[in-house]
This record gives C-alpha cells, sequence and structure tokens, in this order.
C-alpha cells in the first residue's frame, strides 16, 4: 500500500479519536442549557501544573460535605462502580444535586458522572484559564462564587464561567 494513503488513513484515525475523546465537552458547551451552582476552591493555582483551579460543589457532592484536598464529589458506596447520575433541583436560584442514580433519569436536568476512580467525577471538577486571570479567579472563589455549567440532555456537562454570585 502506498505510504501517503496509510498516513493519510492513521491521521484520519487520529482526528476521529480526539473527536471522539471531545465530543461531551464539546456537546455540552454547544447544546446545553445553562446551570449555576456553587463552587468554592480546592487547590490554588500550581506554577507545575499550569492555569487552572480544582473546583469543589458542596450542594453536588454525595455526602454533603467539602473537601480541601481533592476534588470531586464524594463516593457512593453502593459496592458498584460505573455511571453515576446526579438529578438536578433549583433552590435559591443556584441547582443542586437531589438524587444519586446508578441508573439514567427519565426526565429533570442531571449530570452524567462516573464513579470508576474512588470519587464520583463529572467533567467539570478543574477550570482551567489564562494565567492572568487564574489570580484574580482563585481570589473569587475563596469569596465565595458560582460555576455556570452547560448540561446538554445526556447529562455532559461542562465549566463556562465562575462569577461572584
Amino acid at each position: 500500500m502506498n505510504r501517503i494513503v496509510v498516513t493519510g488513513i492513521v491521521a484520519a484515525s487520529q482526528l476521529a479519536l480526539v473527536g471522539v475523546g471531545v465530543a461531551p465537552q464539546l456537546s455540552a458547551r454547544v447544546a446545553g442549557d445553562a446551570y449555576l451552582v456553587r463552587v468554592a476552591l480546592v487547590d490554588p493555582i500550581d506554577p507545575f501544573r499550569g492555569a487552572y483551579v480544582a473546583l469543589d460543589y458542596s450542594d453536588l457532592r454525595h455526602d454533603g460535605s467539602q473537601s480541601f484536598v481533592e476534588p470531586g464529589l464524594g463516593a457512593l458506596d453502593d459496592g458498584e462502580s460505573g455511571d453515576v447520575y446526579i438529578s438536578l433541583v433549583e433552590e435559591d436560584g443556584v441547582w443542586a444535586g437531589s438524587a444519586w442514580s446508578r441508573t439514567r433519569p427519565d426526565d429533570g436536568p442531571y449530570l452524567a458522572c462516573d464513579d470508576r476512580s474512588w470519587q464520583i467525577r463529572c467533567g467539570i471538577e478543574s477550570w482551567f484559564l489564562p494565567q492572568d486571570d487564574a489570580q484574580r479567579t482563585e481570589d473569587l472563589l475563596r469569596d465565595g462564587a458560582v460555576a455556570e455549567l452547560r448540561v446538554d440532555g445526556r447529562g455532559n456537562a461542562a465549566v463556562v464561567d465562575v462569577r461572584a454570585p
């Protein structure tokens, strides 16, 4: 087979894999509805990791606590691992988790998460931003803030903004 054809097939395959990897986040950003949730700082910016902040969502955590160590949403201690769905309800203008389930909800907004590691993760645990904005955002999070999430119809979520309530 011609080297150019083989190289083209390999390049197209890699491009398709990148598309599959970013599809949930892209779907949430493009087709998702906006939801505001309370957010707190877990891990300040780190020069070795880049300009990002690790976020904690106490209103979404399964155990209702706040983690000062690791981002995530707690753990669902039912002896299983895999997909977890967090149903959302509005409380005083912000959204909070109301029920955690292993089965996809029939209606209402929800987050599609996973607890294959030791914590529930929904893809909203960290937010990368330009270095110039990192310190300002870190200060904002210490004072209390809300995160604007975009959530699509399949529960895929993406953080699009963090701001004062």
